[in-house]
This record gives structure tokens, C-alpha cells and sequence, in this order.
């Protein structure tokens, strides 16, 4: 009989090792490997004949006249525009995002929303008493919400109770790291744990019908904790994000097999919890009575929703021999690089001499490409002293050559954008269709657009 192998599971990223080592080598995280107890078990061999001895399974076509599962509205649409209209019955949800953003205040707000409608609700909590949930709940003014609470880790208590007689239409586990499963040896919050419970809540979910959602915590550098798999086992990711500092949130879906992705619903932290907002442009725009240089409004893109936001630039002389300072917030530094680099190449613009100072107002976090022509007009906004008119918003994405690039969804921004009373829109040339009520000013290069700017 061949010896049984060890194996060395990290618990920080779920990385596999034949030998024990102090830092793991994918993730670099010190002192993480610990031996799977689980990897002696013997493999199947060759002898195992795996075409027979098993169960046969019913197979349906695609075009078969099933009646498809029912979405489960929670009734805070924000929450479900992320989601695609609601939960979908007997799916997976997985929730992350950093600690105090509000995720299980959000939650606890859909589950009162969901059981005073009818439906049963439970709300399970590994971190906290059933008291100091009703308690929370009594603060955001939900206390007489029909919500079944507790307080427990085993996953298999759990699962006994809520499978017992008919199960609760949605059942929030808050959180999955600290479940624990008696099937698997190990600490709640290792890999195995995770995932071992994750599957367990998953199955009971696909059996009973029931939508079931997963708090998760996140990792320093804003990954969800645990193995990778457990974002693959669910049907839905979402992403709570947010500054702490600042009073909105964002929940972004990141995955989503029943509906779009990147759709985002927009928070604001109250004392009496998180509300919806329903126009997102009010809140990362600042007054704009008045010319100021280095700022313009970019009209963002996400998912199928237009967010107004205002870009900010900042440009300082320097004494010659000083290294300048590129600093940017909530936008990519290399896109930044880039966009420095053409300004100087194609335009004959010098940054080379100033501290460039990037910044996108309100804490909000610009990934669209069509902010390109937005921070370029800042930047030669701020260099020049030259103000943007405050009745126009910028869009376009920029290529290395300096030739303007047209985007998605050009009358889409400009709708929202003349929904807000702005007048112009400074944009490609070959969208100069995609009006959307504005006076639209369409440019095929850098070169032409900065001699616009500038007034050449």
C-alpha cells in the first residue's frame, strides 16, 4: 500500500504545497500553510468503474416548458437593481465588503422588508447575539419586523432547523467565516471551513428553494476571504463598497448569473440606516456657480445607470531639479501616466516641471475608459487657468496616437447629463448623433480638442 502524501493548504488564499514552507508562495502571507487533514483519503484508481453503480439522472432540454424561478423583490431598489429585480429562489448570494460599511445593516433591513410582506425570513448570526441583533434592529426602526432570529456557528444545527417543516423564503448567514462544519476538521475561517460550509448552504439552498445569503469579510487588500472557489460556488457576488469617511456607499454586483453585471446601488449612511439614492449625480457633484480651472463633470457609466461626477486637477510649478509628484484618488495612476504622456507627446503640453494632482470628487471610483477626454480637459484646465464651462461635461477615450475614440452609450450620458440642466457636451466626432438634448461638440484628435481648450 502506496504511503499517504501530506499536503499544506494556505489558509489565506487556498494554494496547494506538497511541503510545509513559513510563507506561502503564491500570496506571500507568513506562517499560513497548515497541513489538510482531509488529503489522505484514498483516490480512486483505475479499478473503480465509474460508468456504472450510479444513479441515473434526468436530463431536460433548453427549450422545455418548465416554469422558471420566481424573483423575490426585497423592496429597496437599489439593493435590487444590483441584483437584476430581487433574489432568485433556491440561489446563493455572496456579499463582501470592508468592516462597518453597513453590510449587515443592509441586510437586516431587506430581511424586515421581505417578512412584513409574508414571507419567512431567518436571519442567522455567528457573530453576534440574537439581543444585540433586536437591539440593532430596534435602532434602524425595525423591531417589529417578523424576522426569525439566532445565533449559532454549526452549520449542521443550522441546517436542521430551518429543515425542519416548510423552509424560510430567504436565509441570511452573517457571516460564512465563522461556520463551522463537523464533516471537516479545522478552525471556523480556514479554507476547508469555508468552503465546506459554503457547500453544505448552497446544496440545502438548490433542494429547498430557498435564497440563501452570505456575509463575507474581506482581506486587506479588499478580496473576499477564503478559498477563490467559494466566489465560483455562488450565483452572486456583490461588493459593498465605500469610504467610511464619506456618507455613501456603493454596492456594485461583481458577478451575477441571473441578471448584468457591474450594475451598482447607491447608499447613504443615516443614523436610522441606509437610504437609497435615487439620483447618484446629486451626490458626487459640487456647486458649480461659478468657473473654477482644473475641474470638469464626466458623465460615468455603470452598468445600464449614467452617474454624473465631477473630475478635479491640480497642477504646482516646481523649482527646477525637483522630482514632480503624481498623486491620484479614485481614478488609475498608470491610465494617468498615459494620459500625461500623450498630452506632452501629441499636444506639446510640458507637466514634466509640476506636482499633478488627481482627484474624483465625492470618494466615487471612475474605472469607465471614457474618462480619458474628461481628465485631459482637467489637466489643461489647470495648467492653462482656464476654466471649463460650467454648462458642459466631458467624455471620450484617448488611444496613444492622440486620436479621440468614441465610447458606449453617448446618448445614454447625454440624457442624464441635460436631465441635470447642463447644456453642451464636448465629445468624439463620431458621436456627434448621440445628442440626448445637449449642444454636442465632436472632436477626431487630442490636438484639435486642446486647441479648443485652449481657444486657438
Amino acid at each position: 500500500m502506496a504511503k499517504p502524501k501530506k499536503r499544506y493548504v494556505c489558509q489565506a488564499c487556498g494554494s496547494v504545497t506538497a511541503q510545509w514552507a513559513g510563507q506561502c508562495g503564491d500570496c506571500g502571507e507568513w506562517n499560513q500553510l497548515v497541513e489538510d487533514a482531509n488529503a489522505n483519503v484514498t483516490p480512486f484508481t483505475a479499478r473503480h468503474n465509474l460508468q456504472s453503480g450510479g444513479r441515473a439522472i434526468m436530463l431536460t432540454g433548453l427549450n422545455t416548458d418548465i416554469a422558471l424561478p420566481d424573483r423575490m423583490a426585497t423592496g429597496i431598489a437599489e439593493l435590487d437593481r444590483a441584483l437584476g429585480g430581487g433574489f432568485v429562489e433556491g440561489s446563493a448570494t455572496l456579499i463582501g465588503g470592508d468592516p462597518g460599511i453597513g453590510k449587515s445593516t443592509l441586510l437586516l433591513q431587506a430581511a424586515a422588508k421581505v417578512a412584513l410582506r409574508g414571507l419567512s425570513v431567518a436571519y442567522v448570526s455567528g457573530e453576534e447575539a440574537a439581543d444585540q441583533v433586536r437591539l440593532r434592529a430596534r435602532r434602524l426602526g425595525l423591531g417589529k419586523a417578523p424576522v426569525q432570529l439566532a445565533a449559532a456557528t454549526s452549520v449542521r444545527d443550522i441546517l436542521t432547523t430551518v429543515g425542519e417543516g416548510a423552509p424560510p423564503a430567504l436565509l441570511i448567514i452573517d457571516s460564512i467565516q465563522t461556520m463551522h462544519s463537523d464533516l471537516i476538521e479545522g478552525a471556523p475561517g480556514t479554507v476547508s471551513q469555508v468552503r465546506a460550509s459554503a457547500g453544505e448552504l448552497i446544496r440545502f439552498a438548490k433542494e429547498r428553494g430557498t435564497a440563501v445569503v452570505l456575509v463575507g469579510h474581506v482581506t486587506k487588500d479588499g478580496s473576499i476571504a477564503g478559498p477563490r472557489v467559494l466566489e465560483h460556488m455562488v450565483d452572486t457576488v456583490l461588493a459593498f463598497e465605500g469610504e467610511r469617511s464619506h456618507q455613501y456607499r456603493i454596492l456594485r454586483a461583481v458577478k451575477n448569473r441571473f441578471g448584468g453585471t457591474d450594475e451598482i446601488g447607491v447608499f447613504a449612511m443615516q443614523t436610522e440606516g441606509l437610504e437609497e439614492v435615487s439620483n447618484p449625480s446629486s451626490l458626487f457633484l459640487t456647486s458649480r456657480d461659478e468657473n473654477v480651472t482644473g475641474t470638469v463633470v464626466f458623465p460615468a457609466l455603470e452598468g445600464t445607470r449614467p452617474v454624473l461626477v465631477e473630475v478635479q486637477a491640480l497642477t504646482v510649478r516646481l523649482a527646477s531639479g525637483a522630482t514632480p509628484r503624481r498623486a491620484v484618488v479614485g481614478w488609475d495612476s498608470a491610465r494617468l501616466s498615459m494620459i500625461l504622456a500623450v498630452l506632452e507627446a501629441r499636444c506639446g503640453l510640458s507637466f514634466s516641471t509640476c506636482e499633478v494632482y488627481l482627484n474624483i470628487a465625492g470618494g466615487y471610483r471612475v474605472q469607465d475608459p471614457a474618462a480619458d477626454m474628461a481628465v485631459a480637459a482637467a489637466l489643461v484646465s489647470a495648467l492653462s487657468e482656464r476654466p471649463i464651462p460650467v454648462d458642459a461635461v466631458v467624455f471620450g477615450e484617448i488611444a496613444l496616437s492622440g486620436e479621440v475614440r468614441p465610447v458606449a452609450h453617448g446618448a445614454l450620458r447625454c440624457r442624464e447629463a441635460a436631465k441635470l440642466g447642463f447644456g453642451r457636451a464636448l465629445a468624439p466626432m463620431a458621436q456627434v448623433n448621440d445628442k440626448g438634448g445637449l449642444q454636442l461638440a465632436g472632436f477626431k484628435s487630442l490636438v484639435q480638442f486642446v486647441d479648443h481648450l485652449l481657444g486657438r
